[in-house]
């Protein structure tokens, strides 16, 4: 059957990410007849089983405090939101965009960071030869880790097969030594531009900072529904102030939870058209007129400095005020011992995984913590009360 062209949408810059041209998949697969490259990895992003565990997944609050807080899932889809706001005046590809935004969280652990920094506590106690991968745990590895292996779909092979250009995406960050390992299995790949320098596409550069607006907007908002932090607090960051003020201005009997919403969305439109207006003068400037320059250039989708330094002042408050909060601080604990504790339980006694064999050799850590990384918070929280007798989420 002969493919059908895909529907026309806004026409991609030179130095856009085309799907006509991308690098391929690891394993060759016939073009789909009605969908570009991009659009079937989003499709497959989706589809897939990490993708739906990340509803249950912690994003700063664990997902038994409230209906209302944001997830990895929920987070997920409004990077993509804005990614695509930001991807459509630049003329970038937007289907990329939101295929590695929705995937770019898929490796984190339950309980978000936390249960990051026990895994990567763990391996790291134990010899390389029984870590495997390089020892460690770092979630950036273990989302690409998902969609090259650990996802079992399709008959043809291991993973989702995603194209290279959202595999790039998602691995946004990575050591030299890991880098090194990745480039002996695939000479060229992704993992290269660590090691020879370099940048990845606009669309991955996009999702990177797409990622960090989303967070401390949402982080805002969820802080003060939980109560731990209070609009008086936030009076003290320049970047919030100045749009609630400009939120009063325009509506001057804007209380409660209306005025955060109106103040955390004039401050994402501001941020957003920095993006948009920075990156576009710095492609200019540059002129980068193909996606290999844009691979030979600095990154080029930033924002301004004014806007960048009262970014890194928002990120400072958060981290002081909200992820170091004493009740947030306490349940990281808790969340620390109970990925500690299953990852003892399964070492001492792998059958608990309830798997074959086959599944964890040859390297039964690895294994342990990708079968730990792929739980959900609640999950995690009734598989250590049945393994330990314990129960530290009440």
């Amino acid at each position: 059957m002969s493919a059908l062209p895909a529907p026309a949408g806004a026409p991609l810059a030179p130095y856009a990410a085309h799907p006509a041209l991308s690098r391929g998949r690891r394993i060759p697969e016939p073009d789909a007849p009605t969908r570009t490259a991009f659009q079937r990895d989003r499709d497959r992003v989706i589809h897939s089983t990490a993708f739906r565990r990340l509803v249950y997944k912690t994003q700063v609050f664990l997902n038994h405090e409230g209906d209302l807080f944001r997830t990895r899932m929920t987070h997920s889809l409004e990077v993509a939101q804005l990614g695509r706001s930001i991807a459509r005046p630049l003329g970038l590809n937007e289907d990329l965009v939101e295929a590695i935004a929705l995937a770019h969280d898929l490796g984190h652990t339950p309980f978000g960071h936390a249960g990051q920094d026990a895994l990567n506590a763990c391996l790291r106690e134990l010899p390389a030869e029984l870590a495997g991968q390089g020892g460690g745990f770092e979630h950036n590895l273990q989302s690409l880790r998902v969609v090259d292996h650990l996802e079992h779909r399709y008959p043809a092979f291991d993973g989702l097969n995603l194209s290279f250009e959202t595999r790039e995406g998602i691995l946004k960050h990575c050591s030299r030594k890991h880098a090194q390992r990745l480039d002996t299995r695939e000479p060229g790949g992704v993992a290269t531009r660590f090691l020879n320098g370099g940048s990845p596409t606009l669309e991955a550069q996009l999702c990177n900072l797409a990622d960090e607006i989303a967070y401390n907007a949402h982080d805002i908002d969820d802080g003060v529904r939980s109560g731990l932090l209070s609009l008086e607090q936030l009076e003290a960051v320049p970047l919030f102030e100045r749009h609630r003020r400009a939120a009063l201005q325009a509506h001057p009997r804007l209380t409660g939870r209306r005025l955060l919403f109106e103040s955390i969305r004039l401050m994402l439109s501001e941020q957003v058209y920095d993006v948009i207006a920075t990156t576009r003068h710095g492609i200019l400037e540059a002129g980068v007129d193909s996606v290999q320059g844009v691979r030979a250039t600095p990154v080029l989708v930033r924002f301004s400095p004014g806007m960048h330094a009262a970014s890194s002042a928002l990120k400072t408050f958060l981290r002081n005020n909200l992820y170091r909060h004493p009740q947030v601080m306490h349940n990281t604990d808790r969340a620390r011992q109970v990925v500690s504790d299953l990852f003892a339980c399964y070492l001492q006694d792998p059958a608990a995984l309830g798997a074959d064999d086959d599944l964890f050799r040859p390297h039964l850590a690895r294994a342990i913590a990708d079968h730990i990384a792929g739980m959900t918070d609640r999950h995690a929280i009734r598989e250590h009360e049945r393994l330990t007798g314990a129960s530290l989420f009440p």
